[in-house]
């Protein structure tokens, strides 16, 4: 425990010596996690959306105009729950312009302007999650569209998969993006604890004659790193929540509406630890890195 007090006050004031080298490796650790973090949390919100999109609709069947009562009924029974149906509503033409309407205001008068409504009636199907239901699906859509009355149908599993799969590349890029930052971070810390360590080596020279332990010699310039990658990770989580509050109310909550997603969050708070814990371990790094083999 002594020799972790001696090396916190130490790095605390080899800190305050040179803060304006260690100010360098502080900005550069919260860069790195402020652009990682700003993907995190795009990703985050967008796997909710995907989540809250599969919950939705999945599979829609549009009519004819002119379908029969005997063909919606056929249709109507082929969409019976059962295995891989959960439910299904009908949407009448009349019921599908008003939730236009509700959706697009704007657009509303402009519908009103065509003198009769270009909407097609439709049955609106959940289904069960699941790869098998995600093959039996695309039968079921297969099998509607011979059916008569039908005029298309949709089936929104497939992109989902493909708003998935640009998650998991937007991601990737930000871990790569945030890795190759971190690194070039633990290379900055390196080099201000090397001065660091340089300033005083006729200190350490001395301590080394009267034979002091090894966690005296490193631990305060090891120390020194991690207290330069936990603040600056601090630095990045706050202005990263400053930024998302700041957009927040006039941008991200209109956007949410839009796309139908019920609420745009900051990070998780376990998330925003490891951030910290990662700028900490990117700062130790760098402090491991000045005091090897010196």
């Amino acid at each position: 425990m002594r020799a972790l007090r001696y090396s916190c006050e130490e790095a605390l004031a080899s800190l305050w010596r040179g803060r304006q080298s260690g100010l360098l490796s502080t900005g550069t650790i919260a860069l790195a996690l402020f652009v990682l973090g700003g993907f995190l949390l795009v990703t985050t919100n967008l796997e909710r959306l995907g989540a809250e999109w599969s919950n939705a609709a999945e599979l829609s069947v549009y009519l004819k105009d002119e379908i029969t009562e005997d063909e919606r009924q056929a249709i109507d029974a082929e969409l019976a729950p059962g295995n891989l149906v959960v439910a299904h509503e009908y949407v009448s033409k009349a019921e599908a312009l008003v939730r236009f309407k509700q959706t697009f205001g704007d657009l509303g008068t402009t519908v009103d302007a065509l003198g009769e409504n270009p909407l097609p009636a439709s049955f609106e199907v959940r289904l069960r999650s699941g790869s098998e239901a995600s093959t039996g699906a695309e039968s079921l859509g297969a099998k509607l569209r011979q059916m008569a009355g039908v005029a298309d149908v949709r089936y929104d599993r497939q992109w989902l998969d493909r708003l998935l799969s640009a998650i998991i590349v937007i991601r990737d890029v930000g871990w790569v993006l945030g890795s190759v930052l971190a690194i070039a971070a633990a290379f900055t810390v390196a080099n201000v604890v090397r001065l660091a360590l340089h300033a005083r080596r006729d200190e350490i020279e001395i301590m080394q004659l009267v034979g002091a332990p090894q966690a005296y010699l490193r631990g305060p310039f090891v120390m020194e790193g991690v207290l330069q990658g936990g603040i600056g990770a601090l630095a990045a989580v706050v202005a990263l929540w400053i930024a998302f509050a700041v957009l927040r109310a006039e941008y991200l909550v209109p956007l949410a509406a839009a796309i139908n997603l019920s609420s745009v969050r900051f990070l998780p708070p376990g998330l925003s630890v490891s951030l910290v814990a990662g700028g900490m371990a990117v700062g130790c790094a760098g402090g491991l890195v000045a005091t090897w083999r010196r």
